[in-house]
């Protein structure tokens, strides 16, 4: 499986003029696009592991649940005691938004773009039976 193909726009989806995905390649993109979305929250929480671990003293165990319940939105498990722990956790608070979003968006963009393909293509074939 090597990298995603660009067609002549540039994406790694077809335009409209192309015909829709064959479901195994529809799967097969759906799979790399989860994949990709799996690493982004990987690597995000490797980050706040991290700087858990360096800032606030946490075991790496300790440092995982925080790095985890503030990647999930629900805020840091127990009181953080220094002042780079606290800047720490809430450059971290705002990166976890972003990154969280990022890869919903990763994961579920095959399955929108595909929705609005057969939406348009749906559409010009009601067009050109008029």
């Amino acid at each position: 499986m090597g990298p995603p193909q660009l067609n002549a726009n540039f994406t790694m989806y077809e335009n409209r003029s192309r015909p829709l995905l064959s479901r195994k390649k529809f799967y097969h993109r759906l799979a790399r696009s989860a994949t990709l979305g799996l690493a982004v929250i990987t690597g995000s929480m490797l980050i706040g592991m991290a700087g858990y671990h360096e800032f606030e003293h946490l075991g790496w165990i300790d440092a995982f649940a925080n790095a985890s319940m503030i990647l999930s939105g629900m805020g840091p498990l127990g009181e953080l005691k220094t002042i780079e722990g606290k800047i720490f956790a809430g450059c971290y608070a705002l990166f976890s938004g972003v990154a969280f979003l990022t890869s919903i968006g990763l994961v579920f963009a095959p399955i929108f773009h595909r929705f609005l393909h057969k939406f348009h293509l749906e559409t010009e074939k009601e067009a050109k039976q008029k």
